[in-house]
């Protein structure tokens, strides 16, 4: 359970960074972390211009990153290890950042156990508002999670059991 928490920490965090940032901005209830908006929103900035100044690097590092998710889709077991130790190397030179984040993914734990609904909430308004972004993109993404439902239902060994589904 908590490598599974871990890693999905990290693959959000890889993802923070090459993703638009979503906030929950307008819903009742929904959570806005200012500081985690803003950063990533710096990331998001300072890589639009380094694409605007040198499109040709961009299109390859976009070549790299996904190569680098086909290789992960080939065998995840060595990314989440390769992922484990770069997490761990960050956490060596920078403990109290390490802590904070635990300590916030903690409480962000608790707070989806104690009301999931509000945390599903949150993550279909972040899903929403990412297809009003890209619908393309969001169609895609429809159609990928239609498709590996179906493989489930074919092949429920095929699929591991979900830790929010009894």
């Amino acid at each position: 359970m908590k490598s599974r928490l871990l890693s999905l920490v990290l693959a959000l965090t890889c993802c923070a960074v090459y993703a638009a940032p979503v906030g929950a901005q307008g819903l009742p209830g929904a959570t806005v972390h200012a500081e985690g908006k803003a950063e990533r929103d710096a990331m998001k900035s300072r890589m639009q211009e380094r694409c605007k100044e040198n499109p040709r690097q961009c299109e390859e590092m976009k070549a790299k990153m996904k190569a680098r998710r086909e290789q992960c889709k080939a065998d995840p077991q060595k990314c989440r290890e390769e992922m484990k130790a770069q997490r761990e190397e960050r956490c060596k030179a920078n403990p109290q950042r390490c802590e904070e984040m635990k300590a916030k993914m903690k409480a962000r734990h608790e707070s989806c156990q104690a009301d999931p609904q509000k945390c599903n909430d949150e993550r279909k308004a972040r899903f929403d508002e990412r297809c009003k972004q890209n619908p393309q993109r969001c169609e895609e993404m429809k159609a990928r999670m239609k498709a590996r439902e179906e493989q489930c239902k074919a092949d429920p060994a095929k699929c591991p059991p979900r830790s929010d589904r009894k």
